[in-house]
């Protein structure tokens, strides 16, 4: 815990800057992190103790300078306001979260490495992240590494795990990929599944599930000579 002394004397969220202002390399490092946003708004609609930043600073004090950022491809914090005062975050601080770090950080390797096996895991491991992703898809066989790699840690260093999805019981959710089409094109992308290693639906798959199931019932009483026109409205 930082001393009051200390803790006063850190800059606010409102003095830092919000990311590092490097660009991206491409379009799926926000993409794909956001999918996992949008799953996280549905299925803890009804819970406010949770925050996922997708590239955003997260400032702490484990490292040389605390105005200095680590900046992930996406976090989850749980434990915390999903609206810190009710309004949004500009960064994420650790001493303005009551010392809360990240329980999860994801970072997406591109054409241009950025440290992700070695100095961006040494921060984490520094900072006390519980799980550490590292999703390589295009890269991997470059790096020597597999596309989907999972860290945990454990007794003060990272230990690779194996499995997926990968059930996280501390976050209560895995976390795997999966090919799907997405915005009308066929892709791979990263998803949330259940303590039961059922994966969760976007909104678009349930609507569609839903036009499916609603098809298959016209058709069944279409073939017991129901005419599905003329059904009354129940609305």
């Amino acid at each position: 815990m930082l001393s009051p002394d200390l803790k006063n004397a850190l800059p606010t969220t409102d003095e830092l800057p919000c990311s590092d202002d490097t660009p991206v390399d491409n379009e799926d490092q926000n993409f794909l992190p956001n999918i996992l946003l949008f799953l996280l708004n549905s299925i803890w609609a009804n819970r406010m103790d949770w925050y996922f930043g997708v590239d955003m600073g997260v400032y702490h004090t484990t490292g040389v300078n605390p105005r200095v950022p680590v900046v992930p491809d996406a976090f989850l914090s749980l434990g915390v306001e999903r609206k810190k005062g009710g309004k949004s975050r500009k960064s994420y601080a650790v001493w303005e979260e009551n010392g809360i770090v990240p329980i999860f950080t994801l970072e997406m390797v591109s054409h241009t490495p950025g440290g992700e096996y070695d100095e961006k895991l040494d921060i984490y491991r520094k900072l006390g992240v519980l799980y550490y992703v590292i999703y390589n898809p295009e890269f991997w066989r470059r790096d020597q590494h597999q596309p989907f790699e999972v860290y945990k840690l454990i007794d003060g260093s990272y230990q690779l795990q194996i499995g997926e999805p990968y059930l996280m019981p501390e976050v209560g959710l895995g976390i795997g990929r999966h090919q799907a089409v997405i915005a009308g094109i066929q892709q791979e992308f990263l998803c949330w599944y259940d303590e039961q290693g059922n994966r969760y639906f976007t909104d678009a798959e349930q609507a569609q599930q839903e036009r499916s199931r609603a098809e298959q019932l016209a058709e069944y009483l279409r073939s017991l000579g129901v005419d599905t026109n003329n059904l009354p409205d129940n609305s």
